[in-house]
């Protein structure tokens, strides 16, 4: 998927030739402040995990700050504008995350990391899309949550977002990318959306409070029981438990558990919700920083749905801890996957919080399969593929469910 630079139209009047040099300036300094963040830090960032080593255990304990107290004192000096030193400090911690050129790697403000906490427990107000940073770097629809203005307005995953309210995202950091497209209750975003090589669309959405409930099940009319989890959030391995007792108590046929168009979020909820379907002592996954396994994480005896026939169904949009579900269920002979190549995201993230509120969400494992792949940028290709084509989408006739409906009630 391709982003091309948009340029702004330039109109040199006399007045803006007059105001150029101030906004070369405002540019340049906007520019070295981040530069020096990425090769620096302002030291107020601690980042070690633990004693044990990483393969950044060369670096020095601290840096050197003489060449940032150089430019700073350049700046406080020769800057023609208004300065903050929290202004300051946030572009250095943001440079610094950005040095790892990880895009799951951010540094967030106070308001910032409450904020990215609400939403990854389902609270927030926006469109409701998960995004992320494709191979080539673009800005893309990880997924758009079940229900929420994004769904209702067509986005999809793998969508790349090339512009939002005509302004391009090239270069534009997942943060810097949320705020955008967040805001208040009843107002609207311009997307600009690029899909596949040919597809252009321009969405205007509606955004919305949102709070998105991780868990909805019910008896289907063929005796299946179906559990969807829109994200993982901090309760969702309770509520899928508690809905699974009541499907089984229902002596249900077996189970379809829809992970679609689901993003991801808390890692010990995907933990959570695997445990329910493995015999204690199985793996769910293990987690490495390069070549060295520093957590292995097994089954224990919750045994829930131990034994009961399941299909799981995913899609492009089922990412992170979703794959780790569906993968988990799977190399353990627990589930048969139906639906299409899930997204591939085989990293795990951690929010550091820091002192005065802030937080660095920072890359700080891959995790494997129990298989032993690690499906990073590769995703996880279902047993039994079934595309749903346009008109399947446009008229609601979800084959993949109708599938794995199938699958369940004749074997």
């Amino acid at each position: 998927m391709k982003l091309k630079q948009q340029d702004d139209h330039i109109d040199m009047s006399k007045q803006n030739r007059r105001n150029l040099p101030r906004a070369l300036m405002t540019g340049m300094i906007i520019a070295v402040v981040f530069l020096i963040g990425v090769n620096v830090g302002n030291g107020r960032i601690r980042l070690d995990r633990g004693s044990h080593d990483t393969q950044n255990s060369s670096l020095p304990a601290t840096l050197n700050y003489d060449s940032v107290n150089e430019v700073y004192k350049a700046l406080k000096e020769n800057y023609d504008g208004k300065l903050t030193e929290k202004q300051l400090l946030d572009g250095l911690k943001e440079g610094l995350a950005l040095a790892t050129k990880d895009p799951y790697t951010e540094y967030f403000t106070s308001s910032e990391n409450k904020d990215y906490l609400n939403q990854v427990d389902g609270t927030f107000s926006g469109i409701g899309a998960q995004l992320g940073k494709n191979a080539e770097g673009n800005l893309e629809v990880i997924a758009p949550i079940v229900g929420t203005p994004a769904d209702k307005a067509g986005l999809k995953a793998k969508d790349v977002i090339t512009q939002i309210n005509g302004e391009s995202t090239a270069n534009i950091s997942i943060e810097n990318a949320v705020k955008k497209i967040r805001g208040k209750n009843g107002t609207s975003v311009e997307l600009k959306i690029a899909r596949g090589d040919t597809e252009a669309l321009t969405l205007t959405i509606v955004r919305s409070d949102i709070t998105v409930p991780s868990v909805m099940a019910r008896k289907l009319d063929s005796g299946v029981g179906y559990i969807q989890i829109t994200q993982f959030s901090s309760d969702t391995a309770t509520l899928v438990d508690k809905e699974a007792q009541k499907l089984k108590s229902e002596q249900v046929k077996g189970i379809i558990l829809d992970l679609r168009s689901n993003p991801g979020g808390r890692l010990e909820a995907a933990i959570g919700v695997s445990d329910l379907w493995l015999p204690a002592g199985k793996t769910i996954l293990q987690q490495k920083q390069g070549n060295t396994v520093i957590d292995t994480r097994l089954a224990t005896n919750k045994d829930t749905l131990v034994g009961i026939p399941t299909v799981v169904l995913i899609d492009g949009g089922s990412a992170s801890a979703a794959e780790i579900v569906a993968g988990a269920l799977h190399d353990n002979n627990a589930a048969i996957l139906i639906g299409t190549k899930t997204y591939g995201k085989g990293v795990v993230q951690e929010v550091i919080p820091l002192r005065d509120g802030s937080g660095l969400k920072v890359t700080v494992a891959s995790w494997y399969r129990p298989n032993g792949q690690n499906i990073n940028k590769k995703g996880i290709t279902p047993d039994i593929i079934v595309e749903l084509s346009a008109n399947d989408i446009k008229t609601r006739n979800d084959t993949q469910l109708q599938a794995a409906v199938q699958k369940l009630t004749t074997q």
